[in-house]
C-alpha cells in the first residue's frame, strides 16, 4: 500500500506516526508540522525525519513562518506546493492520513 501522511503538529506526544506502515510512505510537513524540517533541538533534527519515507514540506507554510528552503536540516526534504500536494494525493497514494 502507497500510504500518505500529512503531519501538521510540532511535537509528537503519540506514537500513531511512529508505527505507521507501508511499502511507500510519504509524509508531508504543513502547519507547524514544518518545524521538523527547519529547527535542531540541541543539535539533533527531529526524530520525525528517522522515518524510512519520503519528506516533503508545504511551500506556503514554510514561507507564511519565516522560512525558506535554505533552513530546510536535511536534504532528502522536498518542497510541495499546494498544486503538488494535491498530486501527491490523487496520483501517487492509495490512502492519505492527516496526523
Amino acid at each position: 500500500m502507497k500510504l500518505g501522511v500529512i503531519l501538521t503538529e510540532s511535537k509528537r506526544t503519540e506514537d500513531t506516526f511512529e508505527r505507521l506502515q507501508a511499502d511507500k510512505l510519504s509524509v508531508v510537513l504543513a502547519g507547524n508540522g514544518i518545524y521538523h524540517a527547519v529547527i535542531k533541538e540541541n543539535g539533533n533534527t527531529s526524530k520525525v525525519l528517522d522515518k524510512a519515507a519520503d519528506f516533503y514540506v508545504l511551500t506556503e507554510d514554510l514561507e507564511s513562518r519565516g522560512f525558506t528552503s535554505a533552513d530546510l536540516v536535511d536534504a532528502k526534504i522536498k518542497q510541495v506546493n499546494y498544486d503538488g500536494l494535491v498530486d501527491l494525493i490523487m496520483d501517487e497514494h492509495d490512502k492519505f492520513v492527516w496526523l
